[in-house]
């Protein structure tokens, strides 16, 4: 069972709001969203295998979405949680889309920070060199390379600095078992992009988060049910970039009829 915490709605509502982390990340990344949206909800945080105080897999493991997905569902019904709304960041984005495919009843309403649904060229060389170094290099200069492709700017320092202490956490083993789903991202982002869901999404999306928000921009033009939010002066991790605009800008939606 994944490690998780439960915060209980000060306001004795009975709505669930469920929290995914990135790869890399941990469910702390969310502290100025607990703080936040514990006045408005019952939270529910969630560390991913080998992530924040999650155990590792046992040796030869081999992951796969579905057993991610798995390991959240197992959360939600061990605490009795029959409907969320969820928010992610980066990976976690990719989670809860490919979520909706088998347990859309389970979800309410989406809220996606730093959202993923294609790799620009840029995107596909960096997966590219990961693959060619993973085997002779440490992970943690990797993950520290592709967090300053991916979070350039000064402004990105706060995001950036935290994810790169929160992966130093991380066991080489256990990159190696997240980096070789990589494989499968492109087939499973192409799916989500080709499906239109009726849960509603918004997109929270830094309009610096240059490798990413292209691709958003233009799948809300098909995806009838999905918006986009465009925080200023954020880069991929907005709820850390810009937590007051990001917290404000999904609580509003969250309570909209």
């Amino acid at each position: 069972m994944l490690h998780h915490t439960t915060y209980s709605a000060e306001n004795k509502s009975e709505k669930w709001i469920t929290f995914i982390h990135g790869a890399g990340g941990s469910s702390s990344i969310w502290f100025n969203q607990v703080r936040f949206f514990k006045a408005y909800f019952n939270i529910l945080l969630v560390d991913l295998r080998g992530h924040g105080k999650s155990a590792e897999s046992p040796e030869g493991t081999k992951y796969n979405f579905d057993q991610i997905i798995d390991d959240v569902i197992n959360v939600l019904d061990l605490n009795e949680i029959k409907k969320s709304h969820f928010v992610g960041i980066s990976l976690g984005s990719i989670l809860i889309q490919y979520m909706l495919f088998n347990n859309e009843d389970r979800v309410e309403k989406i809220g996606l920070g730093g959202a993923i649904l294609n790799l620009n060229l840029q995107s596909r060389l960096l997966m590219f060199l990961g693959n060619l170094t993973q085997s002779i290099l440490p992970f943690i200069w990797i993950y520290t390379f592709f967090a300053y492709v991916i979070m350039p700017y000064k402004n990105h320092r706060k995001s950036r600095v935290y994810f790169i202490n929160e992966a130093k956490k991380i066991s080489q083993k256990e990159f190696k078992r997240w980096y070789k789903l990589t494989d499968s991202i492109l087939p499973l982002l192409k799916k989500i992009r080709s499906v239109e869901v009726k849960t509603p999404i918004l997109y929270l999306m830094g309009e610096q988060d240059y490798m990413f928000l292209p691709f958003v921009k233009k799948i809300i033009r098909f995806h009838k049910s999905s918006s986009l939010a465009t925080i200023i002066g954020s880069g991929h991790v907005v709820n850390i970039d810009q937590s007051e605009k990001f917290n404000n800008t999904l609580l509003s939606y969250l309570l909209r009829d």
